[in-house]
């Protein structure tokens, strides 16, 4: 039986999402892409369509955890962080409501996973997750590209944990 990780890069205009499925010692992609909330309507309902959709994703894939980028902001941009802070939220009601455990993983630490850098370029991003899942084409928009590397750092993670215990997770 197959594992699935979704790894989940959110945002209020695109939200870009991957799921991977955990294949002996590599991975793949399961299915990849993005969700794009209408601009032109209010907030509840950009809000209310990522929900609907998360919700499609979930039911479609018997996903075992949502890897989720960590809140972060900028201290000259806390706008930014405060309207991330929705579109999180909307994501961990929906994988609530599926039973999914959510795994948040911080920005540095996944770039310095997937790179060896905590300071990644999107490009370098870009180009370390597709030679990590051997794909032919980087994945674009980074978008799609961050959530692969949210769905790899917690697949590594997971696997890190069953080498050194089973009872880690």
């Amino acid at each position: 039986m197959s594992k699935f990780i979704l790894g989940i890069d959110p945002g209020l205009n695109v939200t870009g999402y991957a799921v991977l499925r955990c294949r002996g010692q590599g991975f793949e992609v399961a299915e990849a892409g993005v969700i794009r909330p209408l601009r032109n309507i209010p907030l509840e309902q950009r809000l209310w369509q990522l929900h609907q959709d998360l919700q499609e994703l979930l039911r479609t894939w018997s996903v075992e955890a949502l890897a989720l980028e960590d809140l972060f902001t900028h201290y000259r941009q806390p706008r930014t962080a405060i309207l991330m802070g929705h579109a999180r939220g909307v994501i961990c009601l929906a994988a609530a409501q599926a039973g999914v455990p959510v795994v948040a993983y911080a920005p540095a630490e996944v770039k310095k996973l997937i790179t060896g850098h905590g300071r990644a370029s999107k490009d370098q991003m870009q180009r370390a997750v597709a030679l990590q899942l051997g794909l032919a084409q980087v994945p674009s928009p980074p978008d799609v590209a961050d959530a692969m590397a949210l769905a790899l750092c917690h697949g590594f993670h997971l696997r890190l944990c069953l080498h050194k215990s089973r009872k880690c997770g």
